[in-house]
């Protein structure tokens, strides 16, 4: 954890941006006109952050089972990526913003693959806020993955059975390097994980808001991060309220 402002901030913050399209729908608007203005939304988010003195915010920007909505919308998904790396990267690296992208990278389009790598390439000595995209992004899918590495170690003779642990494993996952999550959001009034850092989760405070990721405002992302800073956070253990007046 940090300081900031005289007050607790998360140091790994984990937003799942849902509510475009409906938001647009509500508006009588396409539905990419949802996902444009949710666009603007990450970039007010990453400066609060910032600001706020998170060190981590991980965005679910693409998840694996996307790839069922149709063509149209997927194109316009990756449209909206494209424009946002071009757009923003340059004023990320000034920041001193670390971009860091986690997710299955076989079989994406070449395009994207290679946006998403200079990404990563352009910041990657930055030290200030680490901005992580879940980009074709799965916990199952992550989860058998690192399984799959770890099987292959032991096969090769490299590893052991008895030497795996949560510890070796956490290696083993896109997080590598990474904490876990103080602090879940989910926008637009949904209260579930929806297959994201089901892992990484297991100790993270749960935020679930009503509104729609387009109107999750920097005033909004502050009253939460308000919220979180009076949790009693016990990891398992005694109430450190309940310790401090004897019970």
């Amino acid at each position: 954890m940090s300081i900031a402002e005289n007050r607790i901030v998360p140091e790994h913050v984990a937003i799942i941006m849902d509510g475009n399209g409906r938001w647009a729908n509500a508006r009588g608007l396409p539905r990419t006109l949802g996902h444009r203005s949710g666009v603007e939304t990450v970039r007010e988010t990453v400066k609060a952050a910032g600001e706020a003195g998170v060190q981590y915010l991980t965005l679910f920007a693409f998840s694996s089972e996307n790839w069922r909505r149709p063509p149209d919308e997927i194109n316009e998904l990756f449209g909206l990526l494209k424009a946002f790396i071009r757009r923003d990267l340059a004023e990320l690296h000034k920041a001193n913003v670390k971009v860091r992208i986690i997710g299955e990278r076989e079989n994406l389009r070449v395009d994207i693959l290679t946006l998403l790598l200079e990404a990563e390439e352009t910041t990657r000595e930055n030290t200030g806020l680490t901005l992580v995209i879940a980009f074709n992004y799965g916990s199952r899918d992550e989860i058998a993955r690192a399984a799959a590495r770890l099987a292959t170690e032991v096969a090769a003779g490299r590893l052991k059975p008895s030497e795996i642990n949560a510890d070796l494993m956490n290696q083993y996952l896109d997080t590598a390097g990474i904490p876990d999550p103080d602090l879940i959001i989910r926008t637009s009034g949904e209260e579930r994980l929806s297959n994201f850092l089901l892992w990484q989760a297991a100790y993270a405070e749960l935020m679930f808001v009503p509104d729609f990721w387009p109107d999750f405002s920097p005033e909004l992302f502050k009253e939460l991060l308000d919220r979180f800073a009076k949790r009693d956070r016990r990891y398992g253990a005694l109430s450190t309220k309940a310790v401090a007046v004897g019970q």
